[in-house]
């Protein structure tokens, strides 16, 4: 038993590394740990606060998943940590079930989420699901990032200006918030440090990159907060607890648990999501490789032990991890760094927040926000696809408007319709001879091509279902009717037929059927073998014999021309 743990011990990833770390590693290590550290608190703060929560769980939503991370994760530099595409779905599910408005209460629901999430995650990466995560198409994901910039904007902005808003959505949230701006609402002394956060914060982005702007806007305002002496008239962070957090999950019931079993689900699909691309970017980039189901199993263990220690809901970071590699990072060791530098100022200065404005990690949240919003992708999908681009604009206004989780699950179920869609009316098209070019090729690219006296060469392109199977039948049927001459033979081209079912497989009989009493024959070319297995064990082998089986479409019509004595 021993000897068994000991071996699951030495396979962890981050015990791995550290036997083959290298004395060169260090030193960049530490180095980007640091960097990353000017990151991880005003980020982890801020994410905190759009999440509806106290902003000091945002730093226990670092620490220890970081720390867990370091052991389990298969990435060397991906970075996790609180986040701002989920942070709308965490408000989303527990400030409703945090009635009382008591932060504790509201700390004991994300933390319960944050455990619900890692579960779902883990037992997953176990059964090896990570292909869920393709149930968030391109379309999705961009629409879906979209609209959460603009939640998370139009939410921060109150605070950016000094005032507060009761809305229940976004449309509501927006109209207060555009009421107070034009009724004289705004504090002009939050809103100078709110704007003034944005434009260090932009100036430094744009023109001093190396440097973290964000950490700039926090060190200036928490100066000037406490030599103006403002902490009585701007709102403020608040000095952090002493001391980290037990785990603790009291005034929480079991019904509460199960309501956010729904939720858990929708954020451990999109952490995933979110976690799998960049994982997988990051690691392609060094020349790795990274196992889904491993990396969902990280996830997994980090998101629970962040959830026992007063965290919520994590995921990889698509900011803070691109610093980290930027700064040198060579392993798990900096992630660890940061970690252990954000535990130090947590233990030894937890009252230098009390002077931090909520107006500048509104601002930090503003900028990170913006930095989802792609509009030229937008663009790019309208000119590929305006199928696609529907899907998006649908998840962008479910996302905006309904609710996160409410807008991803219809834009999912939409993304089914358009597959059926698409599968329902598929690319048919006849096959013609060209002159001077071999092959058969569509008629409507080929107008001028001509048919083999006799024969009707056809092609469909998808799968046989109940839905396009009456399809299939009735334009075989349209394309001997439509020939000026005897037809004798059909041949389908079936390569793209990748699936037939029950429903299908009747339509095909009674085209056979049809087509036998008219004196044609049917047969296939190209059709895969798991196809013809199905027929077999669908019992219609002894009707579909072996000599209606042809390997190519030339040596179907070759063997149509032998029949006929061409």
């Amino acid at each position: 038993m021993g000897t068994a743990l000991t071996d699951v011990f030495a396979r962890l990833p981050g015990v791995a590394t550290a036997r083959q770390y290298r004395r060169e590693w260090l030193r960049p290590d530490i180095t980007a740990g640091l960097v990353l550290t000017a990151l991880l608190i005003p980020a982890g703060m801020g994410y905190a606060e759009a999440a509806g929560l106290p902003a000091y769980a945002g730093l226990y939503a670092t620490i220890v998943p970081l720390l867990a991370y370091a052991v389990v994760g298969p990435s060397k530099i991906l970075v996790l940590g609180p986040d701002s595409s989920l942070a709308p779905l965490i408000a989303a599910a527990v400030v409703p079930l945090a009635v009382t408005g008591d932060p504790e209460t509201a700390l004991a629901l994300a933390g319960i989420l944050a455990v619900l999430v890692g579960l779902i995650l883990l037992v997953a990466g176990f059964l090896r699901l990570g292909f869920v995560t393709d149930l968030l198409s391109k379309p999705i994901r961009l629409g879906y990032l979209n609209a959460i910039a603009l939640i998370v904007v139009v939410g921060q902005l109150p605070k950016l200006l000094g005032f507060s808003v009761d809305a229940d959505n976004l449309i509501e949230q927006g109209w207060e918030t555009a009421h107070a701006v034009f009724s004289g609402g705004v504090d002009l002394v939050t809103a100078t440090i709110g704007f003034g956060s944005l434009a260090i914060i932009v100036a430094f982005r744009l023109w001093l990159p190396r440097v973290p702007g964000v950490l700039v806007a926090v060190v200036a305002a928490i100066i000037v907060s406490a030599a103006l002496g403002l902490t009585d008239d701007v709102g403020m962070v608040g000095a952090l607890p002493d001391g980290m957090p037990l785990p603790s999950f009291g005034g929480v019931d079991w019904s509460d648990v199960v309501k956010l079993v729904g939720p858990a689900a929708g954020i451990a699909l999109i952490a995933f999501a979110d976690t799998g691309v960049l994982s997988r970017t990051f690691a392609a980039r060094h020349g790795e490789e990274v196992n889904g189901s491993t990396e969902m199993k990280a996830i997994g263990v980090a998101n629970i032990a962040g959830g026992l220690f007063s965290g919520f809901p994590i995921s990889a970071s698509g900011s803070r991890t691109p610093v980290a590699e930027q700064a040198g990072a060579k392993t798990q060791l900096a992630g660890v760094v940061g970690a252990l530098a954000v535990l130090v100022f947590v233990l030894a200065a937890p009252g230098v927040t009390a002077y931090l404005p909520d107006a500048t990690l509104a601002a930090v949240v503003i900028v990170a926000a913006t930095a989802l919003v792609d509009v030229s992708g937008m663009v790019r999908m309208f000119r590929m696809s305006r199928i696609e681009f529907a899907l998006a604009v649908a998840a962008f206004v479910g996302v905006a408007l309904v609710g996160v989780l409410e807008g991803v699950l219809v834009a999912i179920g939409l993304s089914f319709v358009a597959v059926v869609a698409r599968a329902w009316q598929p690319y048919r098209t006849e096959l013609v001879q060209v002159a001077d070019r071999p092959g058969f090729h569509d008629i409507a690219r080929h107008p001028s091509g001509r048919r083999i006296p006799g024969l009707v060469l056809v092609r469909f392109d998808a799968p046989l279902f109940f839905a396009n199977g009456g399809i299939f039948d009735d334009y075989v049927r349209s394309v001997v009717a439509a020939a000026h001459e005897r037809v004798d033979w059909v041949i389908v081209a079936a390569e793209p037929v990748t699936g037939i079912d029950t429903t299908a497989v009747d339509e095909l009989i009674d085209l056979d059927t049809y087509l036998a009493s008219k004196g044609i024959r049917l047969v296939f070319a190209e059709m895969k073998g798991p196809m013809k297995d199905r027929l077999i064990r669908f019992g219609l082998g002894d009707r579909f014999g072996p000599d209606r089986f042809h390997p190519t479409i030339e040596a179907a019509v070759d063997a149509f021309r032998g029949r006929e004595g061409r």
